[in-house]
């Protein structure tokens, strides 16, 4: 299978790849900013149809379309074309696509909304009125109608106008799954307004009908789905208990039908340990559980809910890195078999032990070298495999495998970045001041070498805090946007990350602006000491977290930093705290942690020139943050304010968002971080 592979793949890559070896260049904002040709792909789980999202063809890449692929043919050919496109309508966006059973597409739209938020969603807890409404819409191959997702079940009677107001809204409907075994039917779930239930129905594609399938009262969550039949097998459930929280899950006895309680499982939030369960053996009746309660690193375990006990030792437990989840076969001929593993590397990869998944794995990856394939889905008797193929210095393309050993271009999804010259990124480590170990992601410019000079360099903190960077292609197209105009660009894995273990994680806890600042910082210094980064051309850009920490870097004595850009920061934890999020778990979890130096407390010690950015359609971080400190910085040092319109907090942005601020970004550093610029 590999020869036929690598020569298939190998005529399909050249188009994309051949001019790659031209002269390093400024990489223009739109090449970033504009829509992709192809993102969102997915495949039904006959293999018989496409489903993705492009560029609208008379948009100049500026607005998208929903399209579909017919690969119910034998013989496809080797570029693969869609068969209907639609393009987005006049106000309302399409943002997502997913292929489902039965020859149905669900596309997910957005649109701008102005109003009172009245105490729904996210953002009214800032009095947010200027936001954004989500719609799921079902339509078919040939994109025939669009109707509302699952409409039959969200209208609810006996409530009032202002809840139904609220429940159109924000989301209260969704796929919870499909059932591989019965090709017509998806489970989907209700928030009940009037019970306070999350009600969960099965719902047949074909004909549009819908049954009552499970309801679940009070303050449980399904966890575990049966896969077969909709079965809720285990719940989660979080109780108060002083200032804290308990973390309970209950695990459906196979005998009496009951949920059970499982003290194995109980945590505090204050414990903060991760726990998922991932799935269960159909065959053995034990469960897959994701966990870091035994180790540093997250590992799998086996749970016997029976005996309910552990396995002794973990199945799969990497040296280096957390397990971050289990694959599962969900077509029928592979139904609930344990297929693999991914864990958390420099990006997420996939440890196979199916030995026909594996195959097809060392067979792409002999195809395409250097690069990251990724298998996403594929047809019960694996002559339709869907993959993608992707590295921190080649944006996404999308293909498709049939009978093991023709490859069929689906679509590149910006390939005009083909034309540019990137270096991949990599993961480095520096040590703390306190000694503690900090991973990094440092991309360089394309060509440069130690001889050439130390560089200019910006530090890049990333948003959450509790998230983390990879090597990955990275969606923002910042670090290389950056690095094509001269920088070096270092992300910090600073302590509060997740995804490196429960140390670095926890480190992080009520330090920001303090210790996890320090990461920062002791990165740029490790930068210098290598001689990589000059001592006097440093920045700091950030956006949400990566934000405040830029924020917090306007304020802080001895400052390493000619200048800070800070994009849609928070700037006042006060006003934060313990209104991190509308979810109730989240902010157990993570508000009580918000704490540190508060840069809006502090803004009598700004030392260095600071831009802020934010859109006026953020309700996660408003640009209140943004402007009040602008407002109390800007008697003190040289600083800008720029409020983006119509701009929510998160991709994805519409192109004139993106091409907006990467402009600020590249004049800001070239001509206003500090004096004569970075």
């Amino acid at each position: 299978m590999h020869a036929l592979v690598v020569a298939a793949a190998a005529s399909l890559l050249m188009s994309q790849a051949a001019s790659a070896q031209e002269t390093a260049r400024p990489i223009p904002a739109e090449a970033f900013a504009n829509v992709p040709n192809i993102q969102s792909v997915s495949m039904a789980n006959d293999g018989r149809m496409l489903v993705a999202l492009v560029a609208d063809p008379n948009s100049d890449n500026q607005r998208t379309a929903l399209a579909t692929w017919d690969l119910s043919a034998d013989d496809l050919p080797q570029v693969l074309s869609p068969s209907v496109i639609t393009p987005s309508g006049d106000r309302m966006e399409f943002i997502q696509a997913s292929a489902l059973p039965a020859g149905k597409v669900l596309a997910v739209g957005r649109q701008d909304w102005t109003g009172r938020l009245g105490g729904c969603g996210e953002g009214y807890t800032s009095g947010a009125t200027s936001t954004f409404v989500f719609r799921q819409y079902i339509t078919d191959a040939q994109h025939s109608s669009f109707d509302r997702a699952f409409e039959s079940v969200t209208r609810s009677v006996g409530i009032s106008r202002e809840m139904q107001r609220c429940l159109d809204l924000v989301s209260t409907s969704g796929l919870v799954s499909t059932l591989p075994l019965e090709p017509d039917v998806v489970l989907i779930s209700q928030y009940n307004a009037r019970n306070a239930s999350s009600d969960y129905y099965r719902m047949n594609l074909r004909t549009g009908e819908t049954s009552l399938h499970q309801r679940i009262a009070g303050r449980a969550r399904p966890d575990v789905i049966d896969p077969r039949d909709g079965t809720v097998l285990v719940q989660s459930r979080t109780m108060a208990e002083g200032s804290d929280f308990r973390i309970e899950y209950l695990i459906r006895n196979a005998n009496s039908g009951e949920f059970e309680l499982h003290d194995e499982f109980t945590t505090r939030a204050t414990d903060r340990f991760n726990v998922s369960i991932a799935g269960r053996d159909e065959q053995t009746g034990l469960y897959y559980v994701v966990t870091d309660k035994f180790s540093d690193l997250a590992q799998v375990y086996y749970y016997d809910a029976d005996a309910r006990t552990f396995s002794d030792e973990p199945i799969l437990a990497h040296p280096d890195w957390s397990a971050a989840g289990v694959i599962l076969g969900r077509t029928p001929a592979q139904f609930n078999q344990l297929l693999g593993f991914r864990y958390l590397g420099p990006r997420t990869e996939v440890f196979w032990i199916d030995e026909e998944m594996r195959a097809i794995q060392d067979g792409l990856d002999q195809a395409f070298p250097g690069l990251s394939v990724n298998l996403s889905s594929w047809s019960d008797n694996l002559d339709r495999v869907l993959f993608s193929v992707s590295s921190g210095a080649r944006a996404p393309s999308f293909y498709l495998l049939t009978n093991r050993q023709n490859v069929h271009l689906v679509g590149h999804s910006r390939p005009w970045l083909s034309e540019y010259q990137m270096r991949e990124p990599e993961l480095v480590h520096y040590s703390a001041r306190d000694g503690l170990r900090i991973p990094g992601i440092l991309t360089l410019p394309a060509g440069w070498s130690q001889s050439d000079g130390p560089l200019p360099t910006v530090i890049l903190p990333h948003g959450g805090p509790w998230a983390r960077d990879s090597v990955g292609w990275d969606g923002s197209g910042w670090p290389q946007f950056l690095a094509s105009r001269g920088y070096a660009v270092l992300q910090p894995q600073y302590r509060g990350t997740t995804g490196f273990g429960r140390e670095l994680w926890l480190a992080g806890d009520n330090e920001w602006g303090l210790a996890m600042q320090d990461d920062k910082d002791d990165g740029a210094a490790w930068l210098v000491s290598e001689g990589i980064a000059d001592p006097d051309r440093l920045a700091i850009f950030g956006y949400s977290y990566g934000g405040f920490a830029a924020a917090a870097a306007v304020v802080r004595e001895n400052s390493p930093y000619q200048c800070a850009i800070s994009g849609a920061p928070v700037t006042d934890l006060g006003r934060i705290g313990q209104l991190w999020s509308t979810n109730r778990l989240q902010r157990a979890f993570q508000g009580r942690t918000v704490s540190g130096m508060d840069p809006i407390r502090h803004t009598d010690r700004a030392n260095s020139p600071v831009m802020l950015y934010g859109g006026d359609r953020d309700v996660r971080t408003p640009a209140f943050h943004a402007r009040n400190f602008y407002n109390q910085v800007r008697g003190q040092v040289p600083a800008q304010l720029h409020i983006i319109r119509d701009m929510p907090h998160s991709l994805p942005w519409y192109p004139r968002h993106h091409t907006e601020t990467l402009g600020l970004i590249e004049n800001y550093l070239a001509n206003d971080c500090g004096p004569g610029g970075l």
